[in-house]
């Protein structure tokens, strides 16, 4: 099945019809046919570009995946609001490079935007031919919390990759980052 079929093309098609008449606010004939001719014109003018490695649900993994996700993003709201609250402040924030498993541009999509998302910590490069991340994260006192910053990426790809990743995907998790892939070292710099 190609990506042009009717059938994958379908819930886009679904998702730009139901925007369409939220927007205009009112359910009607009209909003629901001008809704399908403008969908139908914007996917054929200006069609989406394949994306490799397709994404496979897993519904356990997934409901892992967002339950984890919505206590990792109260936890950490309440860690910054604390941090910008107390009296001696934010102590320092890091930029780590983290070294991926996983070469899928929709799996690294959704690492990169989970890992955004999460208060005190934000994607700052994704470099897809080396399958890897540069992540500033917030209260960097020692190299403990610097190691336990790039253990919770790791932990975000696997439950990311265990949820929508396929076979080959999650068998690649248990492997060790590829080697001589990324340019500089899985080190830490300091940012004041």
């Amino acid at each position: 099945m190609t990506i042009d079929s009717p059938i994958r093309r379908l819930p886009l098609l679904v998702w730009l019809v139901l925007i369409w008449n939220l927007l205009w606010g009112t359910w009607s004939w009209a909003n629901l046919i001008t809704g399908v001719l403008v969908a139908l014109a914007v996917t054929v003018i200006l069609p989406l570009p394949a994306v490799s490695g397709g994404a496979r649900l897993h519904p356990v993994a997934a409901l892992y995946f967002l339950g984890h996700f919505l206590v990792n993003l109260s936890v950490s709201s309440a860690q910054v609001a604390w941090q910008t609250l107390r009296p001696s402040g934010i102590r320092q924030s890091a930029v780590l490079l983290v070294q991926l498993r996983t070469d899928s541009d929709l799996l690294l999509s959704i690492i990169s935007q989970t890992l955004t998302l999460v208060p005190g910590s934000m994607v700052l490069d994704l470099d897809r031919r080396r399958m890897s991340l540069g992540v500033h994260v917030l209260d960097v006192g020692n190299e403990d919390d610097v190691e336990r910053q790039r253990a919770e990426v790791l932990a975000t790809e696997r439950r990311v990759v265990r949820a929508f990743g396929s076979a080959e995907d999650i068998a690649r998790l248990d492997q060790d980052p590829p080697q001589g892939r990324a340019a500089a070292p899985a080190d830490a710099e300091t940012v004041r």
